[in-house]
């Protein structure tokens, strides 16, 4: 059968929301893109299943999920006589669908390893703007939406924003396939209090007390999930394993890596290499998750005794110890974990410090500074969730804390 003439009006089994129709034929076509598929091989945390073996769900199931919520958004809001076209509708929905595509293997945690300098969110917006290429222009109106440049403003908002489809579909969907029940949210409940005021995204003050749990889950999944100690720990070994790898690759060294691996890691690639090249970011379309891991692997038996000792700690989970407190470490208990590790390992004081570092883990949950979630009361006022909530804990959740984290092997604390 012709592809162009195939039924494209599928139905996916989520197992967070159930049934999900996919209702356009061009969604459907840029679902089946090998741009997209690629998502299926992306973990949507990273390494965090070291800690919650069930975190195995990938960024496609998480795309899938916002252009779901994001076709339920637009029906609650034109069910309040917003006038939202069909173009508007499929341009925030591809919006939607493609905000992660230019994540990289194990998704955030080495988004500044593969590539430097340079966010996914600019990836995806370079892929966004390839397939509107491929596609005849197709996408013109979700890259308009996608950058703010869209007239409708809140369509903007519905995309990326603190109270946005992505936030909602990722705190759901974390809480379910980790077991972390404190990040369930009502996402239903949430997106039917959804309004409109003067062309910015209103919540009806009856949900009010559904986004104070949505705040409030946030804080909590960050510190118990996206910045656990042990998560931490694993996602910044991955990290050290890299640098040391690059390391090795630019000084002439052979290791072993996929072909679409290897380009990034033997050499620095930057955001106006993927513009002024387009075989680079086709490449960068086939990396995933398997290059890495499958190099890292092969890594356990590289010549160089810092990568292979690394990478055997974590492909067998043999994590650092991860100390986390509120001020920064002693200059002094960094320099001996170094030089106890540097005994440890046979290896000079300066490789140690692949072994042993230290970091700092943000959480705001809820910036009102930024945007903000505005409540809509009855008489029509509208207000800052934090001056319109009654609950105290919401003005101190909109505070960032900082902590101070130590990696280093856990055999050192022994010496």
């Amino acid at each position: 059968m012709d592809a162009n003439n195939r039924n494209k009006k599928k139905i996916l089994n989520d197992p967070v929301y159930g049934f999900i129709s996919i209702q356009d034929d061009l969604i459907f076509d840029l679902i089946e893109h090998r741009y997209f598929q690629r998502l299926r091989r992306i973990k949507q945390l990273g390494l965090t299943h070291l800690v919650y073996p069930g975190a195995l769900h990938t960024r496609f199931h998480h795309a899938i999920g916002t252009m779901h919520l994001m076709h339920q958004a637009i029906e609650v809001l034109r069910s309040k006589g917003h006038e939202i076209t069909r173009d508007e509708e499929n341009g925030a929905q591809i919006a939607i669908l493609l905000h992660d595509i230019g994540h990289g293997p194990y998704s955030h945690t080495l988004e500044n390893s593969i590539v430097a300098e340079i966010s996914h969110e600019e990836l995806s917006l370079i892929f966004m703007e390839r397939l509107n290429t491929e596609f005849s222009g197709a996408l013109n109106t979700a890259i308009a939406i996608f950058n703010n440049d869209y007239p409708k403003h809140f369509l903007h908002q519905l995309v990326s924003s603190q109270l946005d489809m992505d936030r909602l579909d990722y705190l759901k969907r974390d809480s379910f396939f980790t077991g972390v029940s404190e990040g369930v949210i009502n996402t239903d409940r949430i997106i039917k209090m959804l309004d409109m005021v003067d062309d910015e995204l209103v919540v009806e003050a009856k949900g009010i007390y559904s986004v104070e749990k949505f705040i409030i889950a946030r804080r909590l999944m960050y510190w118990q999930v996206y910045l656990h100690k042990t998560v931490l720990s694993a996602e910044n070994m991955l990290m050290q394993v890299i640098r040391r790898a690059r390391f090795l690759a630019l000084n002439g060294e052979k290791l072993f890596t996929t072909d679409a691996f290897g380009m990034f890691l033997q050499n620095e690639i930057g955001k106006d290499d993927f513009i002024k090249n387009p075989s680079i970011l086709e490449t960068f379309g086939e990396l995933d998750d398997f290059d890495v891991f499958a190099s890292i692997k092969m890594w356990t038996k590289a010549n160089d005794k810092v990568l292979s000792t690394l990478s055997q700690n974590l492909v067998n989970r043999q994590l650092f110890r991860n100390e986390i407190q509120n001020k920064h470490f002693s200059q002094e208990l960094v320099t001996g974990l170094k030089q106890k590790t540097a005994t440890l390992y046979g290896i000079s004081p300066a490789d140690a410090d692949y072994f042993v570092f230290s970091d700092i883990a943000r959480n705001s949950a809820y910036n009102p500074f930024n945007d903000r979630i505005n409540i809509l009361f009855r008489d029509g006022k509208v207000q800052d969730i934090t001056e319109a909530s009654d609950q105290l804990n919401i003005e101190i959740l909109s505070k960032t804390v900082t902590k101070y984290f130590l990696c280093y092997p856990k055999q050192v604390a022994g010496l």
